[in-house]
């Protein structure tokens, strides 16, 4: 005999679970800041006042409201400083991601510089242990850090840099010692090709937001009920060019990235650009 209250319930669940597939709309960008930046080759941070670009070993900071450079920061080539990548800012302080890629074993630490003069104040290595830092984090009382490994082949054998697949999240305490990890998903290992995460920055709305490489799409993720795996919550479209992202604390909503430009886009005169956009929620 068919249980008429039990179907009912079933039915009422079912509709349930489609209206709340059917309302469900990725937020989405507006753009409303573009600025020429020559040193916005890997990343971006942010401050109230001043957004700062990253190259390899230099660090351009800029007004935000006119886009005028009003500080430069330098490192020697060659110099112990190889691979700067994204920046955050907090307390004055300005932490950049950096390795030594596309050297071989991979190395990473964090450099700290002092953000009103960009002199450099500290270093916390990493040694050789889980990949190539590519952006850090402060969220919820701990630091986050994405480690990048990548399918390119490189090396004196040319082998896969790492295998991507080895992409990983880590949760730190404030004194660096690796609490928590997670891997990415196959869906958005398969957008970085043969390279991976580059960008990534906790939003306002406390989801975690990354980059890849070269995509220009913006991952907002979560942390799993279970399980090792981040799982993807939205993708939305952004004008960059994958590297590395920043939330402006200052300013909520408030997202800035860059676009690299090509090597066909510089010998006709185009170069790196900082954008920033406004976060809708539809």
């Amino acid at each position: 005999m068919i249980n008429f209250s039990n179907v009912t319930k079933f039915l009422h669940a079912v509709v349930v679970l489609v209206f709340a597939s059917a309302s469900h709309a990725a937020p989405a960008l507006e753009q409303f800041a573009e600025f020429a930046v020559p040193e916005a080759n890997q990343g971006v941070g942010v401050d109230r006042d001043h957004f700062y670009a990253i190259n390899n070993y230099v660090i351009g900071k800029y007004d935000k409201k006119s886009g005028k450079q009003v500080k430069r920061w330098q490192g020697d080539k060659g110099g112990p400083i190889l691979h700067l990548d994204s920046a955050m800012l907090m307390d004055g302080k300005l932490y950049a991601a950096h390795s030594n890629y596309p050297r071989w074993p991979m190395t990473s630490s964090l450099e700290i510089f002092d953000a009103q003069s960009l002199e450099h104040v500290g270093s916390h290595s990493f040694g050789i242990r889980w990949g190539s830092l590519t952006w850090a984090d402060w969220h919820d009382g701990h630091w986050w850090m994405g480690f990048a490994n990548y399918d390119r082949l490189l090396g004196p054998g040319k082998t896969p840099y790492g295998h991507k697949v080895n992409t990983v999240l880590i949760q730190f305490t404030k004194d660096f010692r690796p609490l928590q990890s997670w891997t990415l998903p196959k869906v958005i290992l398969d957008k970085f090709e043969d390279m991976s995460n580059s960008g990534g920055s906790w939003g306002p709305d406390g989801y975690l937001y990354l980059t890849g490489h070269d995509p220009a799409e913006l991952y907002r993720m979560r942390l799993p009920r279970a399980g090792s795996v981040l799982e993807l919550v939205d993708i939305i479209p952004m004008n960059i060019r994958g590297q590395g992202i920043a939330w402006d604390r200052s300013e909520r909503g408030v997202i800035y990235g860059i676009i690299r430009a090509t090597a066909k886009e510089r010998a006709q005169g185009i170069g790196h650009k900082v954008t920033g956009f406004r976060l809708v929620e539809r």
